[in-house]
């Protein structure tokens, strides 16, 4: 369980790990922060955070370490580099790896970490920054079932809906999965949007007539807003969904599944990556249908960022369906 005296520390603080470490503070947790951007490790400080000198300094002082990285070789290497994580671990300590990863990466830096006594539990996120902002965003967490309880009461600080997956691994997975989802489902609406806005469709009215409609979907009712709005601003950038997409690619075709959409999909933000640049908005994707069209698909009276205005929903464990 997490003791009153109990210190976490997270280590990458972009879009996502911010929204985290702010929710630990609001539980008023002893928190080390760790990360590139020296400002936003000030304004950390500044919020009631410490800062750590390296992850050996973090793996040291605290009982759970979370890990919020951009690719599974920045995850490397803070566990293995010099000053690492792995030179502090040991027994009563906790990994929590919730970054988005590869699964055979994960189970490897994993043999590595519980070789020093410590536990590891890898916790990706699903639901957008604006949930993991009001700590309602949803958690996948892959390991043993004896680290997820030891877990729970950090995640449920963190999330509200929150799965336990199964063995190492499976996490990872099931996120690439749903990110590729997501992903495809974006796509689909860019296109849906321009045809509708060609079309001389009223844009607010074609937004509401998808929602309400066996069309709708999670992505739509967010990121169709931002789309309207102008700003495309999802917290989210191309380079990002090549890296997730990229992952789910390579492991169907590493098992043998004949995979159609996904290659597809790859291609278009490869493309999209190449004409508007990695850290472009993943929504402005969008721009590949526009221009040819001539048109800007636009709203009015979207927002420009999402907001979760619900409040923070108690962190409860989903129970998969048995027999």
């Amino acid at each position: 369980m997490v003791r009153p005296a109990s210190t976490i520390g997270i280590i990458g603080l972009g879009n996502l790990g911010a929204s985290l470490a702010g929710n630990l503070l609001r539980h008023g947790l002893d928190l080390l922060v760790a990360d590139l951007n020296e400002a936003t490790v000030a304004d950390f400080e500044g919020r009631g955070a410490r800062r750590a000198v390296s992850p050996l300094e973090m793996a040291r002082v605290c009982d759970f370490v979370i890990t919020c990285l951009p690719s599974p070789a920045a995850s490397a290497s803070v566990v293995e580099g010099p000053q690492g994580l792995l030179e502090g671990f040991g027994p009563g300590k906790v990994w929590l790896e919730m970054s988005t990863t590869d699964a055979t990466e994960i189970r490897r830096l994993a043999a590595r970490v519980t070789a020093t006594g410590a536990t590891v539990l890898e916790c990706p996120v699903s639901g957008g920054c604006h949930r993991a902002a009001s700590g309602n965003i949803s958690i996948f967490a892959g390991g043993p079932r004896a680290a997820f309880e030891r877990a729970l009461p950090v995640l449920s600080m963190l999330g509200h809906q929150i799965l336990h997956t199964g063995e190492l691994g499976s996490a990872s997975m099931l996120k690439v999965l749903t990110n590729y989802l997501c992903t495809t489902h974006l796509v689909a609406l860019a296109e849906a949007l321009t045809t509708a806005r060609v079309l001389g469709l009223d844009m607010n009215t074609t937004y509401e007539g998808i929602r309400i409609s066996s069309g709708n979907s999670f992505v739509h009712e967010t990121e169709s807003q931002v789309i309207l709005n102008g700003s495309r601003d999802i917290n989210f950038t191309m380079d990002l969904v090549v890296k997730d997409v990229g992952l789910f690619d390579r492991l169907a075709s590493e098992h043998g599944v004949p995979l159609e959409l996904s290659p597809l999909v790859l291609g278009i933000f490869k493309d999209g990556v190449a004409r508007y640049g990695g850290r472009e908005h993943s929504p402005n994707i969008i721009r590949r249908y526009e221009e040819p069209c001539g048109v800007k698909v636009l709203g009015t009276g979207f927002p420009a960022t999402m907001v979760d205005h619900l409040p923070k929903e108690p962190g409860v464990e989903v129970v998969p369906k048995k027999g």
